[in-house]
């Protein structure tokens, strides 16, 4: 029996070997293909950072000013983290110093008080940063009306005469600031170009303004980022930002197709 049982554990764990062997693939689970499957990894999820819809791929100063709370956020987020799994950790260590730190001390002033200082200065910083999402308090060079309704967007451009609208498809100048006047003509919905900036809804009946910025030309998304009904995943539009000297070019296209 000895001997059945030993030719047993010898096949078992040839067999474990040989799909150890077939699951690393010749080594990219290990030494230096382990390094390429991470660095392949790496390359796909900083891809996701990029495109049409990132709010990580800014194109303008108030989505770049989004970016930098982003990179605020997730550093003091991860501080503690940090500081609280290493105290959790240490709690749980046999020999440690400190055994007579008051228990209200070290649950109230290193467990609560540490993250509440940590989480009110990252708010108060968000809070300083919200008028420059928003534009508040900056001269605009021109104003957009863009009007949402079941299921789409139209943009009209009451500044400049003679300009036609157009319909799910926005024209911006490079480099000039644009005030949004965003309404809608039957429920809620939500002007966003996440390479641009933050969003504002559209509600019937309200005008909500926004000001934005594009840096250079380009070929953007916007979209609705309002549930509204059935059709909400058709109101998306294309955002085309040119040169100045070719804006009003771009406008005139329009009226003549």
């Amino acid at each position: 029996m000895h001997g059945v049982t030993g030719h047993g554990d010898d096949r078992f764990e040839f067999v474990i070997a040989a799909r150890a062997k077939r699951a690393d693939h010749g080594g990219l689970l290990t030494g230096r293909g382990g390094t390429l499957c991470g660095a392949a990894v790496a390359v796909a999820l900083l891809a996701g950072c990029s495109g049409d819809y990132s709010t990580l791929d800014a194109a303008g100063p108030s989505a770049e000013r989004f970016v930098t709370l982003t990179v605020v956020l997730t550093v003091g987020s991860a501080v503690i983290l940090a500081a609280v799994m290493a105290l959790a950790l240490y709690a749980f260590r046999e020999n440690r110093r400190g055994r007579g730190l008051a228990e209200g001390s070290f649950v109230g002033g290193l467990g609560l008080g540490f993250p509440t200082v940590v989480l009110l200065a990252l708010l108060v910083y968000a809070l300083l940063l919200s008028d420059a999402w928003v534009g508040r308090n900056r001269t605009a060079d021109l104003t957009v009306d863009a009007v949402a309704a079941q299921w789409g967007w139209t943009f009209s451009y009451p500044e400049l005469p003679g300009a036609p609208s157009s319909e799910n498809v926005l024209h911006l100048p490079a480099g000039g600031r644009v005030a949004f006047r965003v309404t809608s003509t039957d429920v809620i919905h939500s002007f966003w170009i996440p390479r641009l900036g933050g969003k504002i809804d559209a509600v019937p009946g309200r005008i909500n303004t926004i000001a934005l910025e594009a840096d250079a030309p380009g070929v953007m998304g916007g979209l609705c980022a309002e549930f509204c009904g059935v059709g909400h995943s058709l109101m998306d539009f294309e955002v085309q930002v040119h040169e100045p000297d070719r804006f009003m070019a771009a406008l005139a296209a329009l009226e003549e197709a």
